[in-house]
């Protein structure tokens, strides 16, 4: 994990995309509103926000929901997630989406941006998730 010191024009589209996302989101639980962008195989882009519930586990994250889609619509791999907040420094997938990311998007390389994309952080499922579990693999 790693933050960027050159932040190069492919990533700044790539969040821009998450970030147009973002705006999207219904979060009036949380006012924590986050966009993500999924990268295919095929190069086509997928992108996702939170979408918050009242009955807070029935709630779907940004990076769930880019990378569901992904899939949904016949992708077998993801090259590349990007994922951007609110805050003033990069956030981070929760546990959850750590696992799904583990499972449908190991090999991707993860960005991970603060809200006004100047600090960028490049990661990957196995820095995020080190003891991830996959049942294919038994």
């Amino acid at each position: 994990m790693k933050y960027l010191d050159n932040v190069d024009d492919t990533i700044i589209y790539f969040l821009t995309l998450a970030k147009e996302a973002q705006k999207k989101a219904y979060a009036p639980y949380s006012c924590f509103k986050v966009g993500a962008a999924a990268v295919g195989n095929s190069s086509k882009v997928y992108t996702g926000c939170n979408v918050e519930n009242a009955s807070y586990p029935l709630s779907m994250c940004a990076e769930r929901i880019a990378i569901f889609k992904a899939i949904s619509e016949g992708e077998s791999e993801i090259k590349a997630l990007y994922i951007i907040g609110p805050e003033n420094e990069p956030i981070s997938p929760c546990g959850a989406c750590r696992q799904v990311i583990f499972e449908l998007a190991r090999n991707s390389t993860i960005y991970l941006s603060n809200c006004d994309m100047t600090k960028v952080i490049e990661t990957n499922s196995k820095e995020l998730l080190p003891y991830g579990f996959d049942l294919k693999e038994r």
